[in-house]
């Protein structure tokens, strides 16, 4: 299926957005999860350390796209009326394969895509954020045509 990222357009035989370590991940993670768990047409795996579920309908991966940037939207505007704090999110790529296509975990090579949110608690005309947070519990797996 060719799918699109904000303007990324990528073919990928399917996408995986995992939970990990539920009891260690933030309540936004959570959200963003269980929006993509409640769509109708996905494959939902449940296991003690992780969560997953998969998407293979290009109608459903743009319905869950749609429903993550509102929840991230959503998140930002939270404080926006306080004027103490600024909230910013960013999509980070990463990706290793070697010369036969799999990863430093000899699984397939794919493309992973994480969350990183910016708070600004200080001087709302910085270009940059005061504190950077990786949400590491929460990803999406692009996963290679063919495999």
């Amino acid at each position: 299926m060719q799918i699109d990222f904000y303007g990324f357009k990528f073919e990928a035989s399917r996408v995986t957005c995992v939970l990990w370590s539920p009891w260690r991940a933030s309540a936004l993670e959570h959200r963003l999860f269980n929006e993509i768990r409640q769509l109708p047409g996905v494959e939902v795996e449940a296991a003690p350390e992780e969560a997953r579920v998969h998407i293979t309908d290009v109608k459903i991966w743009k319905q869950a796209t749609h429903h993550l940037s509102r929840i991230l939207k959503g998140w930002q505007e939270e404080t926006a009326g306080s004027g103490k704090e600024q909230r910013i999110y960013r999509w980070l790529f990463e990706g290793d394969t070697d010369e036969h296509g799999y990863d430093h975990a000899n699984e397939i090579a794919c493309l992973w895509v994480y969350l990183r949110c910016g708070l600004d608690r200080g001087e709302l005309d910085s270009e940059e954020p005061s504190e950077w947070i990786d949400l590491n519990g929460f990803g999406l797996r692009f996963w290679p045509v063919g495999r």
